[in-house]
This record gives structure tokens, C-alpha cells and sequence, in this order.
């Protein structure tokens, strides 16, 4: 019976790591076309689709019955629309900076008020506990987000920017975890995510420190630039790190494990951008700030 047991888990195992693969290759496909392939307009309107995907699952986050998710979906859509036009007047070809900075500032003050929220979780859902809070967080989190990815992609070299988004999070997540697992003692957020700690964190941010200097070097950034540069980078890295943290908070009081089951494998949209939903207002600030794309 043992053996047959242990047999059972290692196909069980690899089933789900096979799954996890195929899924995970399929999802960097449809990114990568559509980041480099598509013009604007469309990569905007795309990105759309995947940003109401991510709020149906935040409506369940929020715990909105599937009608009120509707209503949700509605708010969400007529916020981006909105954003739309006041960043963008409809054409994602010409955006208006300072606006888009204006909408991208709320998104990082929210970001590190989050923060404290995390750090003084469970007491702290006495202030975002209710339903509607959670919902009007949602628009604060995933507007952004969307806004930041077009007006990143805009920019100069912007496929390549927004690459390096996802690069300084795989950096922070793998620094972290081989940094933790080595040496992790300190919890970073005892009460929602157990497995994290705070050498992992400043393994993540020396791995991202790494990268910010070598990507510095590689373009000749002038000192000042660099300074700039190192110094988004690393709040960036930070950023992912809240954002992870932000959507286990939620994701734990509501009592779930995964945002959804739409990506096999791999839980929801919202668990694949949780990080990055933080990360790229940030980092849209710190390139608009050190005039990164002038330097690629």
C-alpha cells in the first residue's frame, strides 16, 4: 500500500507540474506577441479584456455576490474608460504625462499606505474589511495598473521596459526565496504569508540592486541617472513585494486559496499580476523620472 501511495503522489506531482509548464509557456506566448507584435490601439484594448478578467476576481475577493460582481465589472469598465480619455483622449499613441503621473501618484501613496495594512493584519481589516471598501480598492489597484502598462509600452523601447518590469520581479522573487530558504528566520508578515521572511526580502532587493547597476552600466547611464535609475528599481522591487502581500491579505481573509481557477495550474489573473499590479506604477514613475528610454 506505501509504495502504491507514494507512486500515486508522484504522478499526482507531475501531473500538476506538467500542467503548470504547458500553461505557463502558452501565457508567455500570447504576452510576448502581444507586447511586441500588436500596435497600440490593440495591445490598450487587450489588455483591457485581461484587466476586467482581473476585476471579476477581485469582485470575489471583495465577497460580491455574482450580481453585485456585475455592477463591479460595470464600475471598472466605465473607470477605465474614463482614464482613457483623460490620459489618453482614446489615442494610446499620445498620452498626456502629467496626467498620467497625477493617476500613477494616488497609485503609489495607496501602495505604501497598504503596506501598514499588511504589517498590522488581522487588526487592520477593521478599516477595509466591508465589501465596498475592498470593491473601491479593487478600481485603485487594477486602473493603475493598466494605465501604467500603456503608458510604459508608449514610451521609447517600451516592449522592452515593460520586460524588464517582470525581470526585477523574478529577480526580487528568486532572491528572495534562495536567500530565505538559506538563511530566513525573521517573518516578514507573520499573519499572511508565513512562508516569507525578512532576509528573503533583502535577498530580493540585493538581487534587483545587481540588476539595476549591471542594466546602469550596459547603457552608460550618467551618474545621476544611475542614482535615479538604482533607486526606482529598487522601490520597484519593493512594490512587488507589497503587492504579493497585499493579495494574500485579501486572499486570506476572504478565505481562498487561489483569486480563481482560470489559469490551470496557476490560480487566477489576479495571482500572475498580484506583483506587478504594484511594481509597474512604480516603475513608470522611476523612468518617466531618470529619462531611462532616452538613454536605450
Amino acid at each position: 500500500m506505501y509504495p502504491d501511495r507514494v507512486v500515486k503522489l508522484l504522478t499526482k506531482g507531475f501531473a500538476v507540474l506538467k500542467q503548470r509548464i504547458i500553461t505557463a509557456l502558452v501565457l508567455l506566448a500570447l504576452f510576448m506577441g502581444v507586447l511586441f507584435l500588436l500596435p497600440m490601439q490593440w495591445f490598450s484594448l487587450i489588455f483591457v479584456a485581461v484587466i476586467l478578467l482581473a476585476g471579476w476576481e477581485w469582485a470575489n475577493l471583495s465577497n460580491l455576490n455574482r450580481a453585485l460582481r456585475f455592477v463591479f465589472l460595470a464600475a471598472l469598465g466605465l473607470t477605465l474608460m474614463v482614464t482613457a480619455q483623460y490620459v489618453f483622449s482614446m489615442n494610446f499613441n499620445d498620452p498626456d504625462i502629467d496626467r498620467g503621473r497625477q493617476i500613477l501618484a494616488v497609485a503609489c501613496g495607496w501602495w505604501a499606505l497598504a503596506f501598514l495594512w499588511v504589517q498590522s493584519y488581522p487588526s487592520s481589516a477593521a478599516l477595509w474589511g466591508n465589501r465596498w471598501v475592498r470593491g473601491l480598492i479593487g478600481l485603485v489597484v487594477l486602473v493603475p495598473t493598466w494605465l501604467s502598462l500603456v503608458v510604459l509600452r508608449g514610451l521609447d523601447h517600451g516592449a522592452w521596459l515593460v520586460l524588464y518590469v517582470v525581470a526585477i520581479v523574478a529577480a526580487a522573487d528568486v532572491g528572495a526565496y534562495f536567500v530565505g530558504r538559506k538563511f530566513g528566520k525573521r517573518k516578514l508578515a507573520r499573519e499572511v504569508s508565513p512562508g516569507k521572511s525578512w532576509e528573503g526580502f533583502f535577498g530580493g532587493l540585493g538581487a534587483c540592486l545587481i540588476l539595476a547597476l549591471v542594466t546602469s552600466y550596459l547603457f552608460e547611464l550618467p551618474l545621476k541617472n544611475t542614482v535615479l535609475f538604482t533607486f526606482g528599481v529598487l522601490v520597484t522591487a519593493l512594490a512587488s513585494v507589497i503587492g504579493d502581500l497585499v493579495e494574500s491579505m485579501f486572499k486570506r481573509h476572504r478565505g481562498i486559496k487561489d483569486s480563481s481557477h482560470m489559469l490551470p495550474g496557476h490560480g487566477g489573473i489576479l495571482d500572475r499580476i498580484d506583483s506587478l499590479s504594484a511594481a509597474l506604477p512604480v516603475f513608470t514613475m522611476a523612468a518617466l523620472a531618470s529619462e531611462l528610454p532616452k538613454y536605450l
